[in-house]
């Protein structure tokens, strides 16, 4: 018999250093996925999410993680990439595109800002323009694309994986 204790709410795995990723949430239609990203930064260790638009983030399902991290609401995503592509942060697109990088086969830089494209409608063109790479997640049934939200959390839980330490 295996002896598995269950044990909820561990507390989280230190850093060595401050993640150094940000992460920028365009406007959004669900409220729904930008506490589901909030609550998935949070618990990715990420210091930074820029969001756009009229956010409202519920707290049942962002459980509290907008209170671990800084997040800053703007109206336009287009002036704060340029001014933090401009301090040196690599802008990645979280984006199906004709050069897209396959995440399996990407390697982040520490410092880097992850940008989320928009459920319907992706990264804007003027957006991609400005952007230093793009990475998509496979995927191997239909529809073509997972949710923005679920993506997300798949690509933050790839650069912690890459980054374990901060």
């Amino acid at each position: 018999m295996n002896e598995f204790v269950h044990l909820r709410h561990k507390p989280p795995t230190d850093l060595a250093q401050p993640r150094e990723l940000v992460l920028a949430i365009p406007p959004m239609r669900s409220n729904v996925n930008v506490a589901r990203i909030i609550r998935a930064a949070a618990c990715c260790g990420v210091s930074t999410v820029i969001a756009c638009g009229n956010v409202k983030i519920d707290p049942r399902i962002s459980r509290d993680g907008e209170q671990y991290l800084d997040l800053q609401i703007r109206r336009s995503l287009l002036p704060v990439l340029k001014k933090l592509k401009s301090q040196g942060y690599p802008l990645i697109g979280l984006e199906q595109t004709s050069n897209s990088h396959n995440i399996h086969e990407y390697t982040f830089e520490q410092k880097c800002v992850l940008v989320v494209g928009h459920e319907r409608d992706g990264i804007t063109d003027e957006v991609l323009q400005i952007l230093d790479a793009t990475i998509e997640i496979p995927v191997w049934g239909l529809p073509y694309s997972y949710n923005a939200a679920t993506a997300t959390c798949m690509a933050l839980y790839e650069y912690c994986r890459q980054f374990p330490h901060g």
